[in-house]
């Protein structure tokens, strides 16, 4: 198998960093084709992809204003996504 193939396989923070981007309308045809290849073969991503998915909808009607967090708080967050993606 080749190196790269390996990497659209195995890359699982790749393949959510392209859920997002797709997600958003952003994503172009290379990038789903790597998508679709690794999530054929994750089932991890494709829970991660079915709750983005549903996350984007219910709070797709606010408003950004009515989201403030604490700069800890997302600090904290951030750190604890980061540790979690980096598992793998």
């Amino acid at each position: 198998m080749t190196s790269a193939l390996k990497n659209i396989i195995y890359n699982c923070k790749q393949a959510t960093f392209l859920i997002e981007k797709r997600i958003s309308g952003k994503i172009t045809a290379a990038e789903t084709l790597q998508l679709h290849v690794h999530l054929a073969g994750c089932s991890v991503c494709k829970v991660y992809q079915k709750q983005s998915i549903l996350i984007n909808r219910v709070f797709a009607g606010f408003e950004n204003a009515d989201f403030k967090l604490d700069e800890a708080f997302k600090k904290t967050l951030t750190e604890q996504i980061e540790k979690e993606m980096n598992k793998n």
